[in-house]
C-alpha cells in the first residue's frame, strides 16, 4: 500500500511543536492534535501508531535540531577556549528560544511521564559531553589552569545556562514587578547580556588557583 503523500506526518509534528509547551505529555490529546493539524485520527495512527511514539518522535526531532546547532559551534575555528565561548553563547540562546518546551519536558519527567524520562535518559548527557570535551581541550592547552573539568562545567552551567531557564519562569509566573521584566530582557536574556556573561565566566575560570584565597570564602 502506497504511503499517503500529503505531508500529514509533518503537519502533525508541526502541531505538536505548537501544542506541547502548553499541554505536555499528559494533556496533549490526540483529538486536539489532529484538529490542529487538520487531519483525521486514522492518518495519525497510520503515521505514528500511538501517542507515545508520536511524542518520542516529536521530542527527538526538536532536540536534534538544537544539538546540531550546538555541535556546529564546537567546530568553530579558533582555540579551545574560543570554541567553548561560542558554544556557551549558542547554548544560552537555544535555552532562551526553546526553554518553553525543554522546561515542559523536565517538568513531565519529574511527574513520572515515561516518554519524557526516556527522552532525558537518551539525550541528557549529549550536550554535557560536548561542553566537557571543550573544557578538557582548553585545560590541555593551558587556558583553564588547574580547575577540575566538572567544577568548570557546573560553574558555566550555573552562571550562563541557569539564568536562561530561571528568568523566563519568574517572568511567566508574574510575581515580579514590571521593571524587573525589562531589566531581565536587557541585562540577562539579550544577546549582548549573554556574550558579556560568557566572557565574565570564562575570565573567572582562567584565574590561577594559586590566586584564589584558600579556606573560608570572602565577601
Amino acid at each position: 500500500m502506497a504511503r499517503p503523500s500529503q505531508n500529514i506526518d509533518q503537519a502533525l509534528l508541526n502541531s505538536g511543536r505548537a501544542l506541547f509547551p502548553q499541554c505536555g505529555c499528559k494533556n496533549l490529546s490526540l483529538r486536539q492534535l489532529t484538529e490542529h493539524a487538520n487531519c483525521n485520527m486514522g492518518m495519525f495512527h497510520y503515521h505514528f501508531r500511538s501517542k507515545d511514539n508520536f511524542l518520542a518522535t516529536l521530542l527527538q526531532n526538536m532536540y536534534e535540531e538544537l544539538f546540531a546547532q550546538l555541535q556546529a559551534e564546537t567546530e568553530h575555528p579558533g582555540t579551545p577556549i574560543e570554541r567553548l565561548a561560542h558554544t556557551m553563547v549558542m547554548l544560552a540562546r537555544l535555552l532562551r528560544e526553546h526553554g518553553h518546551w525543554l522546561g515542559r519536558v523536565w517538568s513531565d519527567a519529574a511527574h513520572g511521564e515515561s516518554v519524557a524520562q526516556e527522552f532525558l535518559k537518551k539525550n541528557g548527557s549529549r550536550h554535557m559531553q560536548l561542553i566537557i570535551s571543550l573544557i578538557m581541550q582548553a585545560k590541555l592547552d593551558g587556558s583553564l589552569g588547574e580547575i577540575a573539568p566538572m567544577q568548570a562545567f557546573t560553574f558555566l552551567m550555573g552562571s550562563i545556562a541557569a539564568p536562561m531557564v530561571i528568568a523566563p519562569r519568574v517572568m511567566q509566573l508574574g510575581f515580579a514587578p514590571q521593571f524587573f521584566h525589562q531589566q531581565m530582557q536587557d541585562t540577562v536574556l539579550s544577546d549582548e547580556a549573554i556574550v558579556e556573561r560568557v566572557q565574565r565566566a570564562l575570565y573567572a575560570l582562567q584565574i590561577p588557583k594559586s590566586s584564589l584565597a584558600s579556606g573560608e570564602p570572602h565577601v
